[in-house]
C-alpha cells in the first residue's frame, strides 16, 4: 500500500494524478493521509502521526511525502519564494531531515521571482546558487538524491519584466490550485524521476540505487551547470558570506566565562582546531535563520554522515563579534539575548497544554492520554518551536551577548 501525506490537498492530487500513482489509485493500492506538521503546531493531532514518519520530522515537515508500506520514499517541498541571500535555504532543514534518514528529497524553487518594490522599478530577484552546492554536498555524504527543479516561470536574465505579477506559471486546472504548470520542462522532468522512484520502489530497490540512475545523474550534472552559469564560484553568497572562521581555542576561552575555571571541557570541541560562527546580527528569531545554519552545516563544516564528522565546528552567534587581545568580544542588546533563546524554551514547559509531562495521570483529558504517552517517549522533540529544535540539532554553540550554549558530544 502507497501511502501520501499532505500539507496542502491540491498538490498531493496534483502529484498523483501527474505521475504512475494514479494508476495504483485506480487499483485501490493508495490512499491519501493529512501531515500534521508538529506537535507544536497541531498537538491535538500530531501524536497520530505513525514513527516511521515522525522520523523524518524532527526539524520540520516538508510539503508530502510518499511512502510505500510503511518505507517513505521521497519527500516533496515547493516554494514560491524570492531565492535571493538567505531566502533559498529557509526550508533546507526539512530536506536535510529527509536526506539523513535516507529519503530522497525534492526541491522546487523559483530561478527568479518578479518582486516589485515601493518606490522602485520591479525586478528579477535571482536564486542563490549556492544552494546547488549544498544539496550536491549532502548527495555525496548520504548517496541519496536531493535535487532541484525549477517553478515555472518567465524569468529573463535581461530583466524583461514578465506578464503575470510575479513571473510565475501556474497549472490551468482548477482542481490543483497553487501548483506549478504540469507541462513545463522542469515539471515534466520532475515527474519523471518521480516515477523512477515509484517503480524503483515497486520493484523491491533501494532508496540508495536511485542515486546512480541515469536521469538522476543527469540531473545532478544539470544542477552544477546551473551553479557554475550563476556564478556560483565567483565570490561568496549567503549564508557563507555572514561567516566568520576562529580558531576553537578562542571559542573555548570564550565559553569558559560561564563554564567557570574549574569547569572540564571534553575533547568534543577541541578536536576541531577551527570553528566556524554564523554571524547573525538580528534579533532572535527563526526564518530564514534555522534553514541557512542546517545549510552551512554541509557548506563549511560536515564530511560526514553525523554532526559529529565534523572537521570544523558549526557556532552561531545573535549579535556583533570580534576578536580583541585574545578573547572573543560579542556585542547585542535585549533583542539578542540568550533569555530570548530560554524563554522560548521555558513557554514549552510551564504551559501545560504543550507539555504533558509535569501532568499527573487524573489531570490528563481523555483526548491527552496517547500525547502523553508519546510525550514520555519523545519528549518534547516535536513540541518545541522548529527554530529552537534547528538550533539545538546543528549548533555545536550559541553563541549571545550575555551568555552561551555548547555541547559536549
Amino acid at each position: 500500500m502507497f501511502r501520501v501525506w499532505y500539507s496542502t490537498e491540491s498538490l498531493a492530487h496534483y502529484v498523483v494524478d501527474k505521475t504512475d500513482l494514479v494508476a495504483l489509485e485506480q487499483r485501490g493500492e493508495l490512499e491519501f493521509r493529512r501531515l500534521h506538521e508538529s506537535d507544536a503546531i497541531k498537538p491535538r493531532y500530531f501524536h497520530t502521526v505513525p514513527t516511521h514518519i515522525k522520523n523524518i520530522l524532527y526539524l520540520d515537515a516538508p510539503d508530502l511525502i510518499v511512502e510505500q508500506d510503511t518505507r517513505p520514499i521521497f519527500s516533496l517541498e515547493v516554494s514560491q519564494e524570492a531565492g535571493t541571500g538567505h531566502n533559498a535555504f529557509q526550508r533546507f532543514a526539512r530536506i536535510a531531515a529527509s536526506v539523513e534518514n535516507g529519503v530522497p528529497a525534492f526541491y522546487v524553487y523559483p530561478e527568479g521571482v518578479y518582486v516589485q518594490r515601493q518606490n522602485s522599478p520591479g525586478r528579477w530577484d535571482r536564486i542563490n546558487p549556492l544552494i546547488f552546492r549544498a544539496l550536491e554536498k549532502m548527495m555525496r555524504i548520504y548517496g541519496i538524491p536531493s535535487l532541484l527543479f525549477y517553478f515555472p516561470g518567465e524569468y529573463s536574465p535581461q530583466g524583461q519584466p514578465p506578464t503575470t505579477a510575479r513571473g510565475l506559471l501556474y497549472d490551468d486546472d482548477s482542481r490543483y490550485t497553487s501548483t506549478p504548470e504540469s507541462s513545463h520542462p522542469e515539471m515534466r522532468a520532475l515527474l519523471e524521476i518521480i516515477n523512477i522512484v515509484v517503480d524503483n520502489a515497486r520493484r523491491g530497490g533501494l532508496s540508495s540505487d536511485l542515486i546512480r540512475k541515469n536521469e538522476i545523474e543527469a540531473r545532478r550534472d544539470w544542477m552544477y551547470e546551473q551553479y557554475i552559469a550563476k556564478g556560483g564560484p565567483s565570490r561568496q553568497w549567503s549564508p557563507l558570506s555572514a561567516t566568520e572562521t576562529v580558531p576553537t581555542e578562542l571559542l573555548i576561552r570564550h565559553l569558559r566565562r560561564y563554564a567557570g575555571p574549574s569547569y572540564d571541557f571534553s575533547d568534543f570541541l577541541s578536536r576541531r582546531s577551527e570553528t566556524v560562527v554564523y554571524k547573525v546580527n538580528a534579533n532572535f528569531r527563526g526564518d530564514p535563520y534555522p534553514g541557512a545554519l542546517s545549510a552551512l552545516d554541509y557548506l563549511a563544516c560536515r564530511e560526514g554522515r553525523s554532526y559529529e564528522d565534523r572537521h570544523k565546528n558549526l557556532a552561531m552567534v545573535w549579535g556583533q563579534i570580534s576578536v580583541h587581545d585574545g578573547q572573543l568580544r560579542i556585542g547585542g542588546d535585549e533583542g539578542k539575548s540568550v533569555n530570548r533563546f530560554v524563554e522560548r524554551v521555558k513557554q514549552v514547559y510551564n504551559d501545560p497544554n504543550r507539555s504533558l509531562l509535569g501532568k499527573s495521570y487524573a489531570d490528563l483529558s481523555g483526548h491527552e492520554i496517547p500525547r502523553y504517552f508519546m510525550q514520555v517517549r519523545f519528549g518534547t522533540t516535536f513540541t518545541k518551536p522548529k527554530e529552537i529544535r534547528v538550533y539545538a540539532y546543528f549548533c555545536d554553540a550559541l553563541l549571545f551577548h550575555d551568555g552561551a550554549l555548547w555541547r559536549e558530544g
